[in-house]
């Protein structure tokens, strides 16, 4: 009969994401981990498998939490989708501009270093924003059901340009720059998609 685990798994996997989040995954060992995580090297590899199985364990984790909290942030009548999708951006430039290092998502963090080279994490990351962007084209239609975006706008396009101003609004923040590039950016998209401030 299998031993029982003796560990929080939930807690191992938040420590792993931590650490691969912090150095990426070239730049953390398996002794990285350990320590992080407090499991000898048999425990890890008997649980999560290799280095790389872990990784992937964690992106996915990670890709599922943001994608339930952007569905859950785009919830909500028809009525009230442009003030969410104002909201969104308001949200996405003061925590971009917010005191202390900017910290790069770790979808974008692990598709910059991975994707090329790794088609698991590669269909994850397409698979993932594809997802964000099905939810910003829904967005869009339900702002143009109550009259807050105009007809003519291409849901489709207006989602794929808003999707790509987000991502690189975070760049943005990464590299440092002001609050007011991105602010600026933030307004000239939505405006771009017919939303005004009101």
């Amino acid at each position: 009969m299998a031993r029982p685990r003796k560990f929080d798994e939930h807690q191992v996997l938040r420590s792993a994401t931590e650490t691969f989040w912090t150095s990426g995954f070239a730049g953390t060992s398996m002794d990285d981990l350990m320590r992080a995580t407090g499991l000898g090297k048999g425990s890890l590899y008997g649980a999560f498998g290799d280095k790389q199985a872990l990784f992937q364990r964690v992106l996915d984790g990670y890709c599922a939490n943001v994608t339930a909290g952007l569905r859950e942030h785009l919830s909500g009548p028809d009525s009230s989708a442009a003030t969410r999708l104002r909201t969104l951006f308001s949200v996405m430039v003061a925590a971009s501009a917010a005191p202390g290092p900017p910290r790069a998502c770790l979808l974008a963090k692990s598709a910059a270093e991975l994707a090329a080279t790794n088609a698991e994490v590669a269909v994850r990351a397409q698979q993932t924003f594809t997802t964000f962007a099905d939810l910003l084209r829904a967005e869009v239609e339900s702002a143009q059901a109550a009259g807050d975006i105009p007809g003519d706008r291409d849901p489709r396009r207006t989602a794929h340009h808003l999707l790509a101003v987000l991502r690189g609004l975070e760049a943005l923040a990464e590299a440092g720059m002001d609050e007011s590039v991105l602010r600026d950016a933030a307004d000239t998209a939505l405006a771009a998609a017919g939303l005004h401030q009101p």
